[in-house]
């Protein structure tokens, strides 16, 4: 028996009492309220590529491709990021459709928008999806204003294309467009129970997809139809008992409630929440499925297959690669987001930085807290600075001497009508000015990262089996290809555990043909490569020398050698150039 009929009306009902247009929308408040009931499981669906995509300029396919791996990562191998909807309208579209499909990605699924007409389900057709979209406005505004029909002939021609769509075994998700300005009781609730009896008959499902199409939404159990978003969700799953999970919500970020009503849709019984990656999308935009993420793992508890690192990642790219600006002070993703500019704060970060930081937002999404140096920082959030940017190796305090000349510094700018940040450049300048035993050179950075590759190195190839055979023949043959292969190696040899050479200085050609180089059968035991590894099994790094015989600027690099039994059997050595081997040691590609 049919529960709700259709009210047909001649004129379009706009609900002036409560959107009066010429004035502020007004919240209506009841007595009566509706409890939270949130689902078993819960998850995002995304508009990143229809919604989002056509508040600007058309995606590249290569970009598309790449947020869509993205989202995948993102949402773990429970699949949190759902689905992924697409327009299908001109060719560019289904080309990324089509290279999305290739990826054969679990999650997201790959879902389409349409208009409410059969014609355009033949594109979905075509690309053999499993769900589509379906636009079906619902308010008067939409029915009478824009579509120039009324109630009764629209939602039988929705009702037409839902039966066409479902007959060919597709999903069809409603879109309810503009749900928050429309009559429930005389046009939403007629409407989705008739949807339902089409998903019992066929036995596919239908979904309803909740359009806060100019945000209008409230998160408030108190507040009346056809804004509250409780309300709304609670009166399908009672009045009509539609399942969670062929509920969904979109919302738009008109009066700054896009996350909010979002979650809200959530705790009362909606499983979808539809979304953005950064919130993009028409006028203010859609949900963050950032924010999304965080909001589930608020409500549901930590995921291990969730990457939430990757968030940074994603949007670094959207901005660098895609250009789309960000406000600083967005959440999570914005430059400033954990930024404090505050001495009072930062001092209290000194202490622990629990106290103003969010969360750990180094491990969920690899943003270190920092701090801004402005007049309003204080000596506090100057040793902070230094702390975090220049690692000394004992903690600064702000009563150190130099922090107060950094700090007189930095107040006589602003004394002198300074308005901006000091920037981290010359922060680095002050600290070496007036800290200079805390700044590393140029040349000590060089240093540090040239050892380091020279510490892995020899520690590779000590550990060859043909290296730990101590054959001879065999060690040079690895040697010979060692310097043939790399420039930056000037000599290679090895010692049996007594320091006597058991293969010839294996050099580039030039040292060979203009030096006399030191030969197999040579005692090396009062070499200092040789004393360091026999001293204590380690690898070790020579201070840097001029060498004797090529005059160039050198380290050496030496590290033991074992057997498969693990017994001390000799010694690696190697000569690195050091001025060839920082060239490459930013290139992972060229080293060995």
């Amino acid at each position: 028996m049919k529960k709700f009929n259709l009210v047909n009306l001649e004129k379009p009902n706009l609900l002036r009492k409560m959107f009066p247009y010429t004035e502020v929308p007004k919240m209506e408040l009841e007595r009566k309220i509706v409890l939270p009931e949130i689902p078993e499981k819960i998850w995002i669906t995304d508009t990143t590529f229809r919604d989002g995509q056509q508040s600007m300029a058309p995606f590249k396919e290569e970009h598309i491709v790449k947020l869509f791996k993205y989202m995948n990562e993102l949402g773990g191998e429970n699949g949190l990021i759902r689905q992924s909807e697409f327009f299908l309208y001109s060719e560019r579209d289904k080309k990324a459709v089509e290279k999305c499909k290739e990826l054969n990605l679990p999650f997201p699924e790959i879902t389409s928008w349409i208009r409410a007409k059969k014609e355009d389900f033949e594109m979905v057709k075509q690309l053999e999806l499993k769900e589509t979209g379906i636009l079906t406005s619902v308010s008067d505004y939409h029915i009478y204003m824009k579509l120039k029909k009324d109630r009764k002939t629209i939602i039988e021609q929705y009702l037409d294309v839902v039966r066409t769509v479902v007959e060919n075994g597709v999903v069809a998700r409603c879109h309810l467009e503009d749900i928050t300005r429309a009559d429930f009781y005389g046009v939403v609730l007629p409407f989705v129970e008739e949807l339902m009896k089409i998903r019992e008959e066929s036995g596919v499902d239908v979904k309803v997809r909740l359009c806060d199409t100019m945000g209008y939404g409230v998160p408030f159990a108190a507040a009346k139809l056809p804004r509250s978003v409780p309300k709304m969700i609670s009166l399908l799953r009672e009045e009509l008992d539609v399942p969670s999970h062929l509920i969904e919500w979109h919302g738009h970020n008109d009066f700054h409630k896009v996350l909010v009503n979002g979650t809200a849709a959530w705790m009362y019984g909606a499983a979808g929440v539809n979304g953005t990656l950064l919130g993009i999308g028409e006028r203010t935009g859609n949900p963050p499925i950032e924010a999304l993420v965080m909001d589930y793992l608020s409500l549901k508890g930590k995921d291990e297959t969730l990457n939430t690192q990757i968030i940074t990642e994603i949007a670094e790219f959207m901005q660098n690669e895609m250009k789309i600006q960000v406000s600083s002070r967005y959440p999570f993703v914005g430059r400033d987001f954990n930024v404090t500019k505050a001495g009072i704060h930062a001092d209290g970060i000194m202490k622990n930085e629990e106290i103003y930081n969010i969360f750990d937002t180094t491990g969920i999404l690899n943003r270190p807290l920092r701090v801004t140096i402005t007049d309003k920082s204080g000596v506090a959030g100057i040793a902070h600075w230094i702390n975090s940017n220049l690692n000394p190796k004992k903690e600064v305090s702000k009563k150190h001497p130099g922090v107060t000349n950094i700090y007189k510094w930095i107040q006589n700018e602003y004394d002198n009508g300074r308005i901006t940040a000091i920037s981290d450049e010359e922060m680095l300048r002050l600290s070496k000015k007036y800290m200079t035993e805390l700044v590393k050179t140029g040349f000590e950075e060089l240093e540090e990262k040239s050892d380091k590759v020279a510490r892995e190195i020899v520690e590779r190839y000590a550990a060859k089996p043909e290296i730990m055979s101590m054959d001879s023949d065999r060690i040079t043959e690895v040697l010979e290809n060692l310097i043939k292969n790399n420039r930056y190696v000037q000599m290679a040899y090895v010692t049996d555990e007594d320091g006597i050479q058991i293969t010839d200085n294996i050099a580039q050609p030039w040292i060979e043909r203009a030096h006399d180089i030191s030969k197999k059968g040579d005692n090396r035991r009062e070499r200092e490569w040789y004393k360091l590894v026999v001293k204590d099994g380690d690898t070790h790094l020579t201070e840097y020398y001029i060498s004797q015989t090529t005059s160039k600027l050198c380290v050496t690099a030496s590290a033991s050698i074992t057997n498969s039994n693990g017994e001390f059997v000799g010694i690696l050595g190697i000569d690195f150039n050091f001025t060839d081997l920082t060239g490459v040691a930013d290139d992972k590609e060229k080293l060995i």
